[in-house]
């Protein structure tokens, strides 16, 4: 069996083309780093709950690892298992594809069982090979279900994707969306200039994964020329590891965002948003130890909640770094107005039931 974009469910295209708030689920792991079904249950339902328009399930932020132990099509099935069962409000479920061809399309395969809407493609795995062969791997995954691009930052496994690439890349047919995450505004451009290039702009939405730079992405129009001519794109929504965390105050943020550029006028106090964002992200993903601690440091704010019970991963050196649970204080200190630990307190022991 297998999908393509013109048999998505009329309301999940629009959803995902309008824009919307996805956060990167994390994965619950109990002190014995087993899977913790009661915890992933309560984060599905906080995401819900918090107005998350979709899932990303089996991403970087649920662990890549998932694949080497068996968890990855019980975590998939859980996500939308649990989605499903809490509410019948339409949600973009989008399933985390990684490895060479086979294990990518195998798993593509799965997440299409599952009932997944759409393949987040990591080429990490495919690091050395030239645009000829990843564009080959990328047809073929996109052979099963619809395809976003990843632009994943080279600091955690990614590879630097050329304009050429990102163009012949959207003018794949099954291509839904990119979701940019290099961290880098020049590669960030290459991404716009090869949508363009495609005359693919109107098929393919733009999601920021820039955790560094959100607010200014979701309000920038980025001007490409083609043809002699001016073309103007933007990003239309958020896939975050960083919305993995303060769900709630994102997705009011992003309605706000969303709204200010409708409007055509961006108030100051939205502009000055970026920069706080920016500081709670460098601490959540550790940026000053090379984002060793970016997973960790999003469980841990998720543990302070009550949400997930430690920090554990998969791999039992990943951590805190040193001085990162002071960052941490820092930043929920300053920015306690963008968190949305009133929310969460008031909702967990329904979600943990």
């Amino acid at each position: 069996m297998t999908l393509h974009r013109s048999t998505l469910p009329p309301e999940i295209l629009e959803r995902l083309r309008t824009g919307t708030a996805i956060p990167a689920h994390p994965l619950a792991l109990d002190q014995d780093r087993r899977f913790d079904r009661r915890r992933q249950r309560a984060l599905t339902r906080y995401y819900v709950d918090a107005g998350a328009g979709g899932l990303a399930v089996g991403v970087h932020t649920t662990q890549f690892a998932i694949r080497d132990v068996g968890l990855y099509e019980p975590v998939l099935a859980a996500a939308m298992a649990d989605a499903r069962a809490w509410t019948d409000r339409p949600l973009v479920m989008v399933a985390g594809l990684a490895g060479d061809t086979g294990q990518a399309v195998a798993e593509a395969r799965t997440a299409v069982g599952l009932d997944y809407h759409a393949g987040l493609l990591s080429l990490a795995a495919l690091k050395g090979h030239d645009t000829d062969a990843l564009i080959a791997h990328c047809e073929r995954v996109a052979a099963e279900i619809p395809l976003i691009g990843f632009y994943l930052q080279p600091a955690v496994g990614g590879m630097a994707l050329t304009a050429d690439f990102w163009a012949r890349f959207a003018a794949i047919d099954n291509v839904v969306a990119i979701k940019a995450a290099p961290f880098n505004r020049y590669a960030t451009l290459d991404i716009m200039r090869g949508v363009v290039a495609a005359r693919a702009e109107d098929r393919v939405t733009l999601y920021t994964g820039n955790d560094d730079h959100i607010v200014l992405d979701l309000l920038t129009p980025f001007t490409v020329m083609r043809d002699g001519a001016p073309v103007t794109v933007r990003f239309r929504g958020g896939l975050l590891g960083h919305w993995s965390v303060w769900t709630r105050s994102a997705a009011r943020m992003l309605e706000r965002l969303q709204g200010a550029v409708a409007a055509g006028a961006v108030p100051a106090d939205l502009l000055a948003l970026d920069s706080r964002v920016t500081d709670c992200n460098a601490a959540f993903f550790d940026v000053a130890n090379d984002f060793h601690g970016c997973i960790a440091g999003c469980h841990e704010v998720l543990r302070r909640q009550g949400l997930l019970d430690g920090i554990w991963c998969l791999d039992p050196h990943e951590g805190l770094s040193p001085g990162q649970a002071a960052e941490l204080d820092r930043v929920c200190r300053e920015h306690a107005d963008l968190s949305d630990d009133d929310f969460v307190a008031a909702n967990l022991e329904r979600w943990l039931s």
